[in-house]
């Protein structure tokens, strides 16, 4: 997969694709609406970052392309591209565990803290790697 020309945007199978790793300057969007909800949007080569609704979704350190990002109630799943050590912070249901898989390997299970974040970290390249995070 490639970067993706526009900040944000809707996959034909609803998911969201957004952020570049690729650029220098800061891109971002403050009012992307899908349905009631209010994406933020902000990326460039050192950070990508995600908001609903006033909320953390994803950020990662640096930047990154994330492809098709899913978000269900148990499952929260995407594929990410970028360069260098990344690390990845969800933010998902407090004090509740999760099994992190990447490209279908369990790297680990993981409790969030209390505000519902977890971090976790991978070495990325151009090549996608997919991410899938699961509650038990």
């Amino acid at each position: 997969m490639a970067v993706i020309n526009e900040v944000i945007c809707i996959e034909a199978d609803g998911s969201l694709s957004f952020g570049n790793y690729e650029v220098v300057e800061k891109q971002k969007i403050d009012d992307f609406k899908v349905g009631s909800d209010e994406y933020k949007v902000r990326t460039h080569k050192d950070v990508t970052r995600l908001s609903k609704n006033g909320n953390l979704v994803l950020e990662t350190v640096p930047g990154s392309t994330v492809h098709s990002l899913k978000i269900g109630d148990r499952v929260t799943s995407f594929e990410i591209e970028g360069f260098h050590n990344t690390m990845i912070t969800l933010e998902l249901e407090a004090e509740s565990v999760y099994s992190i898989y990447v490209d279908d390997v369990n790297l680990d299970k993981v409790t969030t803290n209390v505000t519902g974040k977890m971090s976790f970290s991978l070495e990325l390249n151009s090549d996608c790697k997919a991410v899938r995070v699961e509650k038990h």
